[in-house]
């Protein structure tokens, strides 16, 4: 088959043949040796295509583009932003300047003789409306000649890049619902809770040939964990991966069989079969799910179905890096900003993709090069102000450090800036002229506010000269004033290097959901940041249920926002009722009770819906862009079989004329209450409670400059719950050192002081001892203030008493006895006591 020149394979080996041959065709291929491979790749530039490769020879590029383009002037501005958004980006040899020139492949766009040739060339493949949608764009997002690893990052990148061009022009945000094609409920199998059937069939085989990399105890651990020890981490890896309809199109095969995914023998088509095999043994045991024919139902949709919902867009002028995190396999986060070099983040430690885009960090971080990470310090510095955006999901409200969110540093200990989470704080730790180089002192929102929360959030914090740092969640200014003067940042490090979900050193860990994240070189306002949060993240899609054949009117449709939540849910939202027939009227038409339902049978919950009323209003049907709004409320419906396969229809308890007839539940028995452990009536103040009981117990303002700083420090350290059963050894340590805080301040507040113990005198020497009036002038004012009286459970006076005159005792006896206190020992000596009351379980329980 081979001969001596490359140019014969050219000429007898079709683009699809080179993809598909067995084995022994890819090593003599490899055989062939790198000019040879040179060549073919040349002519493979152009990718996909199903035609012959022509049988002469194809001529080498006349030349490689050149970085200063040398032709002639752009002809109007419009052509002059293209070159500078598109075609200075796509026009490289390692992208599209290798074939799309002039003399080459068709259409020449790339070319480099006349810009204003390429500029007419690149019209016809933009869809100006829908930008993602354009010919540039899909042929990339289809595997043409990407120039990084996922075609999806090279795609979006790309739309970057030509939304950058028309971000001048304006660009419709209409809008425009399409009918889909009629598709009835058809029968479904479903995959049993139970994962038996998987763990005879198809687990061993994974299990013996993907545990290297496909568990998360591997050594370098690739998610899905489809092969993991674990049967039921594996059954939920693997279930979104397999078909059970049609097994040949599952994605477990199609890895195998269509991209040579680690094959375990020389017959990668065989190894796929072999799999495809096992999945349909599991699916050939699992019984169909028919559709109840007594329940009303529309017509069916998969997600991929759907609208894209592009209206609404949002505020991106200034990006200069984004992540948003589509990949969904592999340990590179792309930087699809289109802003270069391009930041691509490194995944590693404990991570996993998150379906509808995401990453689930729990102790592991997303890290780019010191060299990318150079343009965050480069674009900024130049500003000299910024903005950081994130959607992120908190894992819990007990992480501290404060855990790395968002970090560009060079350590735990050195940082350009660090947005961090406390609790329920959010935290941001800026260097610059009025910082030290840790960025500290940092702003932290209020402990009372908890404005951080184990749920899905919209962060943005901004910085600039004028209003200092400032954090906004879900769209809300939080309120908190930066109390440290604003200056430059021209003392930032630029060999640091950006990281996600942890500390560049590994040991600040922060566990969540990272959803999107995006650096602008420019603050957002207040308005910007609202569009950002109504925009929203991930892909949104509008459903039309069809429901014409029910009521009688064409064209109509109830439609339904859905996007995929996570990786486990899709989030049902606003429906709507519509006709697409502008002629059609949906007047008084009654609808009770709407459930979504998923393969075949309604979905077990998130059924909010159900308790729908009410008739349709022709006119309001007829003139909002999404017809007459049914609800605005939202729910979560669990993923079964993954976003490519799940069929969701919709069922009503009345439509019209036509009425569900159901079954009547039996009534569950009710469960034997069970007898809980009794439950303390005693607990502990947590960490702001402790804090506010200090101040209000000593007169001490919580917002005095040490107390404060203490506190700030020591905040991780004090009780974060309530429950008596958590409470530590290293607790009582904060709380103490806290007390010492307080009790200095108060002490050394001379007006304080003098109003907290009026009958004490501080300047007494203690050289003679505290007879009995000094020591009463001392531990009664704590007692009354500290100790308190009448009520039901407390500690009695005279035993505290007794107990604060030993300690004094402790304190004095050596000095006095030698007559060697100093002038410090008194004012000592009445912190030590103070700190003894303060820091005792009297105030610290409740």
């Amino acid at each position: 088959m081979f001969t001596s020149t490359p140019y014969s394979i050219l000429q007898s080996v079709s683009i699809d043949t080179v993809n598909t041959q067995s084995s022994a065709f890819l090593k003599a291929f490899r055989r062939l040796g790198a000019a040879s491979m040179a060549v073919l790749l040349l002519a493979n530039c152009g990718g996909g295509s199903d035609a012959q490769v022509e049988s002469t020879p194809l001529p080498p590029p006349v030349q490689q583009p050149v970085v200063n383009y040398t032709g002639p002037a752009p002809a109007t501005p419009d052509v002059q932003n293209f070159k500078l958004s598109v075609w200075d980006n796509l026009a490289k040899p390692d992208r599209c300047g290798a074939c799309h020139i002039q003399g080459q492949q068709s259409p020449p766009f790339a070319r480099f003789d006349d810009i204003n040739l390429a500029y007419a060339e690149v019209n016809n493949l933009i869809n100006s409306s829908r930008i993602s949608e354009s010919e540039l764009v899909t042929k990339v997002a289809g595997g043409h000649n990407c120039w990084l690893s996922s075609p999806e990052a090279c795609a979006d990148i790309l739309t970057t890049w030509i939304g950058n061009w028309a971000s001048n022009e304006e660009v419709a945000t209409t809008i425009e619902l399409n009918a889909p094609v009629v598709k009835i409920p058809g029968a479904n199998k479903n995959f049993p809770s139970d994962s038996g059937l998987f763990e005879s069939n198809v687990y061993p085989t994974l299990r013996e040939h993907c545990a290297d990399c496909h568990q998360s105890s591997a050594a370098i651990p690739i998610s899905p964990y489809l092969a993991s020890s674990d049967i039921a981490e594996a059954y939920a890896a693997a279930t979104a991966k397999m078909n059970l309809d049609l097994p040949e199109d599952s994605r477990l095969v199609a890895r195998l069989r269509d991209e040579f995914h680690n094959c375990w023998t020389d017959n990668c088509r065989a190894d796929g079969q072999a799999l495809a095999d096992a999945i349909r043994a599991m699916s050939e045991a699992i019984d169909v799910t028919e559709l109840d024919t007594n329940l009303v139902s529309s017509h069916a949709l998969t997600l991929y179905d759907g609208t894209l919902a592009t209206g609404g867009g949002r505020f991106e002028s200034n990006l200069i890096a984004k992540w948003e995190f589509k990949t969904a396999s592999g340990n590179i986060a792309f930087d699809t900003s289109g802003i270069e070099p391009a930041l691509n983040l490194t995944l590693s430690g404990g991570y996993e993709w998150v379906g509808g885009n995401g990453i689930q960090l729990t102790d592991g971080k997303a890290q780019g090069s010191t060299t990318d990470s150079k343009k965050i310090h480069d674009l900024i510095v130049s500003t000299g102000e910024f903005a950081i955006e994130a959607w992120v999901a908190p894992a819990n409200v007990t992480q501290e450090g404060p855990a790395r969110i968002v970090s560009y540093s060079g350590g735990r200990d050195r940082r350009n800036f660090t947005l961090g989470q406390s609790l329920y704080n959010y935290d941001m730790l800026l260097r610059h002229g009025n910082t030290d180089t840790n960025g500290m002192p940092m702003l932290s929102t209020r402990d009372a506010d908890e404005d951080l929360q184990a749920a899905l959030q919209h962060v943005v914090v901004n910085y600039d000269g004028v209003g200092g740092r400032q954090i906004y969640v879900n769209g809300e200014f939080t309120d908190d004033e930066d109390d440290v003067e604003a200056a430059g940042l021209s003392d930032w490090d630029d060999s640091f290097a950006f990281v996600l979900g942890n500390e560049v050193s590994g040991d600040v860990p922060w566990a969540g959901t990272i959803r999107m994240a995006a650096m602008h070189n420019r603050v957002l306002t207040a308005e910007q940041i609202v569009k950002n949060f109504d925009a929203g993240v991930g892909e949104k899609f509008f459903l039309l249920f069809g429901i014409s054949e029910i009521i009688n009117v064409p064209q109509s449709y109830v439609v339904f926002e859905v996007s995929q939540f996570d990786t486990y849910s899709y989030l049902f939202t606003e429906p709507s009722m519509i006709s697409l027939d502008e002629g059609a009227n949906l007047d008084g038409i009654t609808l009770t009770g709407i459930r979504i339902g998923v393969n075949g049978r309604e979905s077990e919950g998130g059924q909010v819906f159900a308790t729908l009323n009410l008739t349709v209003d022709g006119v309001e049907a007829a003139s909002n862009e999404l017809g007459q709004q049914l609800s605005s409320q939202g729910t979560i419906i669990p993923v079964q079989k993954g976003p490519v396969q799940d069929e969701f229809f919709l069922t009503f308890e009345v439509l019209g004329d036509a009425v569900s007839v159901r079954q009547e539940d039996e009534a569950p028995v009710a469960a034997q209450p069970v007898d809980l452990e009794p439950q303390s009536d005693i607990g502990i103040r947590n960490f702001a409670e402790v804090n506010a009981s200090m101040s209000a117990l000593t007169g001490v303002p919580s917002s005095q400059t040490a107390v404060n700083n203490t506190y700030l420090q020591l905040r991780q350290q004090l009780p974060s719950v309530t429950e008596m059963q958590s409470f530590l050894a290293s607790n009582q340590m904060a709380i103490t050192q806290m007390a010492i805080r307080y009790c200095d301040a108060l002490i050394e507040d001379s007006s304080l002081r003098a109003s907290y113990f009026p009958s004490f005198d501080f300047g007494k020497s203690a050289n003679s001892g505290f007879d009995s009036n000094d020591r009463a002038a001392l531990v009664n004012p704590l007692i009354d203030r500290m100790i308190g009286s009448g009520l039901s459970s407390q500690p009695a006076s005279a035993d505290v008493a007794t107990e604060l005159n030993n300690l004094i005792d402790r304190l004095t006896t050596t000095c006095s006895s030698n007559n060697s206190c100093s002038a410090q020992t008194t004012p000592t000596v009445a912190k030590a006591t103070c700190a003894a009351v303060l820091a005792s379980a009297a105030v610290v329980m409740q």
